[in-house]
């Protein structure tokens, strides 16, 4: 159902000036029954160290124990008290029993529930109705010798706050309709222009153009409307025109759907691609928040930024060189790569990240160099690497695995995550497709990596796998050639 914008205004108004009304009585009231608790706090407190300081000095100048003292003279003692505070007083001894009564025939209030606290001495009080009784322990020098209750009343500090809650009432109520109603009249006018603007859009949708703006103001009205004139006269003037060039459009856009299906798969392999070094950045960046006077951490972090940043110049150079000679492959610059180092340092890259998700990163390498384009190899590892931190589980494990069989370098990837169905081992190389949705859209994946990383490790006479654990985690493996002479011969006829 459609809400005309004039309810919706006068709604939007009522409720913002109800809220800040509202808002506003509650904070003063609350800060004011805050500071009424604070002051009769402080009174009562006051009032019990004077009440300790008198029967001190009573007792220091009686021979008999302070226990025995209080006990005989109570209630001479609880009259005292109450001429000198203005309250009822009541005093009680260490087991609890009433000893002195300043007012001896006024009512009496059940704190039997509260009074043991104060035997073992603690301070505590209890608000029935208009009265706050307040227990505080009685000491001498040595040790608590009783109990003296006071009785506070609550009746002027009550009716004092009852009386401005009803004023803010009153006066907040007036208010809200005083402003509500000057709003209203202001909004109203404005709704008003923005309608007859809806309107005019509206004509001009069907065809009826307007010979002047609909609206004469001097604000962002005024120029809107001058604009709705403007697009009006334009799109006049220009209709016979696009009529003329529709077919050429339609050849157009028959073309582009096939650009864009190309486009959309190149932006999504090239913001694959940037997430790579852009991790091992913003790792380093945490870390270096959390730690920031470590200087090893900052030469260390100094240094992989500057390597992933230079990656970054790189990929952006090979981006700009791709739109240049609309092909969608990165050249390979094949050299000679050793596969010990290379994991090693990619694990120490990653170790960090691995490390913010609680997860542990093994290596077991075996030295061995193959004839691979060092960028490709970077990127088909880290991939691997940040698939299995994403898709591990909290405390889980990460191991990289290398070692030479049949004249193949084999790396294999395991972590403890959450595993791939074997029925969707093949899939997982295609394009997109994401084993976990709900996972990959919390990390920001694509469905793009693995595919990627095929691609890569193929274009290097390698083969990639997903090996079968019963449901354990998930174990990556690729494998390359083991460098020979033959490679560079090969990569000599090549450039040649």
């Amino acid at each position: 159902m459609r809400v005309s914008i004039k309810i919706k205004l006068s709604l939007f108004l009522a409720m913002l000036l109800l809220l800040t009304v509202s808002v506003l009585s509650i904070l003063i009231l609350h800060g004011m029954r805050t500071d009424q608790q604070k002051q009769y706090e402080q009174e009562l407190r006051r009032q019990g160290k004077a009440a300790n300081l008198y029967i001190r000095q009573a007792t220091f100048t009686d021979p008999r124990e302070s226990k025995q003292y209080l006990t005989e003279r109570g209630k001479e003692l609880a009259r005292q008290l109450g001429l000198t505070s203005g309250m009822h007083v009541i005093l009680y001894d260490q087991n609890g029993k009433e000893i002195g009564n300043s007012l001896p025939t006024a009512s009496k209030i059940n704190l039997t529930n509260i009074l043991p606290y104060a035997l073992k001495g603690q301070t505590v009080y209890q608000i029935d109705g208009d009265t706050l009784s307040f227990f505080t322990p009685l000491h001498d020098i040595k040790e608590q010798i009783g109990v003296i209750q006071f009785h506070y009343s609550l009746k002027e500090s009550l009716d004092y706050y009852n009386r401005t809650e009803s004023l803010f009432y009153r006066i907040g109520g007036g208010v809200l309709i005083f402003s509500f109603l000057v709003g209203y009249v202001y909004f109203n006018r404005l709704a008003v222009g923005i309608l007859k603007l809806e309107k005019t859009t509206e004509q001009i949708k069907i065809g009826q153009y307007i010979s002047k703006p609909p609206l004469q103001r001097k604000d962002e009205l005024g120029t809107l409307s001058q604009g709705i004139y403007y697009m009006s006269s334009e799109i006049e003037k220009n209709i016979s025109t696009m009529e003329e060039e529709q077919e050429k459009l339609e050849l157009a856009v028959n073309k582009l759907r096939g650009l864009d299906e190309q486009q959309k798969q190149f932006i999504g392999n090239v913001t694959h691609e940037f997430k790579t070094p852009l991790t091992v950045i913003m790792a380093y960046l945490e870390l270096i928040e959390m730690y920031s006077d470590d200087p090893e951490l900052w030469e260390d972090a100094k240094e992989n930024i500057q390597k992933e940043t230079n990656r970054l110049v790189k990929m952006v150079e090979k981006i700009l060189h791709l739109a240049t000679i609309e092909k969608y492959d990165f050249e390979s610059q094949m050299e000679q790569v050793e596969v010990k180092k290379i994991l090693e340092e990619l694990c120490e890259r990653i170790r960090i990240k691995a490390q913010k998700y609680g997860l542990r990163l093994d290596t077991d390498l075996e030295s061995a160099v193959i004839w691979a384009d060092q960028e490709n190899l970077t990127h088909i590892f880290i991939n691997l690497l940040d698939n299995a931190i994403k898709y591990n589980e909290p405390h889980g494990k990460i191991v990289v695995k290398s070692y030479v069989d049949h004249q193949r370098v084999w790396i294999q990837v395991s972590d403890t995550g959450i595993g791939i169905p074997l029925e969707m081992k093949e899939k997982v190389f295609e394009p997109f497709y994401t084993v976990n949705k709900d996972r990959s859209k919390e990390f920001g994946g694509t469905g793009l990596g693995l595919a990627l990383v095929k691609k890569l490790v193929e274009n290097q006479a390698g083969t990639i796998h997903l090996i079968e654990t019963e449901g354990k985690g998930t174990t990556i493996c690729v494998s390359f050639p083991l460098y020979t002479d033959e490679h560079v011969q090969g990569s000599i006829h090549d450039e040649s």
